[in-house]
């Protein structure tokens, strides 16, 4: 995929759920994966022509894994023009040694959250972009009926009361195979995830079922994604979709 074709699809998601509004102050969360990469990429080209004036900025939580480094993400920023910070965390350490979580995501994920939802605030930021795409929405749906016993999933834009921040989803209209080809295409500067849990996660289980049940019906990941965007779902529903300063009505 190219970059045009990475902002095309981006464009169309922002414009669908009114993502970016004039003024906004927008952090890309950069976790050194490809989809925060490319996210970052779709956004810096998009800040350049898009209606709606915004501001872009980066930010990376460090959790604290030996080995891990931000150099190449700071190298990129620079030359996209994109203020970079990092958050230093002890995160790992409190999940795997203090805490010796036998199940360690759902700590972690919050307490890396709380952390870009801080530092977002201090940057001046109003709206936190995540890099989620429609293969990460599917895959929540199915987690959730999963393991929860109901529908549901992430909503496209979500307003996080306590924080008074938004978060959006740019790429929530891009399949992950699009990314992969983007990250080829342009040797995105990716870094292996240091976690001891990466690949031994009930998302990486899902995702593997999810591709068997594609490879056996081939266009369930399509079909499913259209159930969601048919569902009533909080926050799918592009008719109603209304926003005030950012924040869904």
């Amino acid at each position: 995929m190219k970059l045009q074709q990475l902002m095309s699809v981006a464009r169309r998601g922002i414009d669908e759920f009114q993502m970016i509004e004039e003024g906004d102050s927008i952090a890309v969360g950069i976790s050194g994966g490809k989809d925060s990469l490319a996210l970052l990429y779709a956004l810096a080209g998009l800040r350049r022509f898009y209606p709606n004036s915004f501001t872009l900025a980066a930010i990376t939580v460090d959790l604290g894994f030996a080995g891990f480094s931000t150099d190449k993400f700071c190298d990129l920023c620079a030359e996209l023009a994109v203020p970079y910070q990092v958050v230093p965390t002890e995160i790992a350490a409190v999940v795997f040694q203090e805490r010796k979580e036998s199940s360690p995501c759902s700590l972690c994920a919050k307490m890396r959250k709380g952390a870009l939802n801080t530092a977002a605030k201090e940057m001046g930021c109003n709206k936190i972009a995540y890099a989620h795409h429609r293969d990460d929405v599917v895959e929540t749906l199915l987690m959730s009926l999963i393991y929860e016993g109901r529908f549901h999933t992430f909503s496209p834009v979500t307003y996080l009361d306590r924080m008074d921040l938004t978060v959006i989803r740019p790429l929530i209209l891009l399949q992950e195979a699009d990314i992969i080809g983007f990250w080829n295409r342009y040797q995105l500067p990716v870094q292996k995830n240091p976690c001891p849990a990466d690949g031994n996660t009930k998302r990486e289980y899902t995702k593997n079922l999810l591709r068997q049940l594609n490879l056996e019906n081939p266009g369930v990941k399509s079909r499913m994604f259209t159930a969601i965007r048919t569902s009533g779902l909080k926050g799918w529903s592009t008719e109603s979709f209304q926003t005030s300063k950012g924040r869904p009505q």
